[in-house]
């Protein structure tokens, strides 16, 4: 049946809640956000949009307050896995660039990055949920995830303050030697040549804009 499809569709776009919730407690929400909720097409996918959102009103989940917050990364996980294609940014690129054209090219996100900043530690806690484990703590640091997608595969992991800034500077469109200046600020011994090396190999970027206008 349809109302069957779609518990089905969204036990499958968040394992993470349905992993942290009992089978007939997740089933039950499943089948309401369903009938309120109903899919806009035939394709279930990526069915969920609003999903997150509808848990931070759902009663039952209030003795659960972190469950909203997964499912916003369950549900960036998704949009990453389905995002359009786009070239990866290759390091080569970049080795005959002057420092001053470095500094004031702009970076583009590959289409697939996603960034979830929280106060605690759902990240961590939504990645040992992810990977199966059985001792599941929540942290109280607070944390940031990304996902990327590279080779079909979307990659998950917890950055540190600079990555942070420096993802949030590009995000926001800020020249790469501004983000690295944030980044630097966020955490002064951060290797920031590391550190975009890193995102590079990462996938982050898909490209680099070399037009120094904002």
């Amino acid at each position: 049946t349809i109302a069957k499809g779609c518990v089905d569709a969204l036990a499958e776009n968040f394992p993470t809640v349905r992993a942290l919730t009992s089978e007939e407690w997740f089933g039950g929400a499943a089948l309401l956000f369903s009938r309120e909720s109903p899919p806009g097409h035939a394709a279930l996918q990526d069915y969920g949009a609003t999903f997150p959102a509808w848990l931070e009103r759902f009663a039952p989940a209030r003795e659960l307050p972190y469950l909203a917050g997964l499912a916003h990364l369950d549900r960036l996980w998704i949009e990453a896995l389905f995002a359009a294609e786009a070239p990866h940014l290759d390091a080569t690129a970049l080795s005959t660039l002057s420092p001053d054209v470095l500094a004031s090219a702009r970076l583009t996100p590959h289409p697939s990055f996603r960034l979830a900043s929280f106060d605690a530690g759902l990240p961590g806690l939504w990645l040992a949920a992810r990977a199966g484990d059985d001792a599941l703590e929540l942290s109280e640091a607070a944390q940031t995830l990304m996902h990327v997608r590279r080779g079909g595969v979307v990659a998950s992991r917890i950055l540190d303050d600079a990555e942070t800034e420096f993802l949030r500077a590009v995000r926001s469109g800020a020249p790469l030697g501004e983000a690295a200046e944030r980044a630097a600020n966020a955490k002064p011994d951060a290797p920031i040549a590391t550190l975009f090396a890193a995102l590079i190999a990462d996938g982050v970027f898909s490209g680099l804009d070399l037009d120094t206008q904002p």
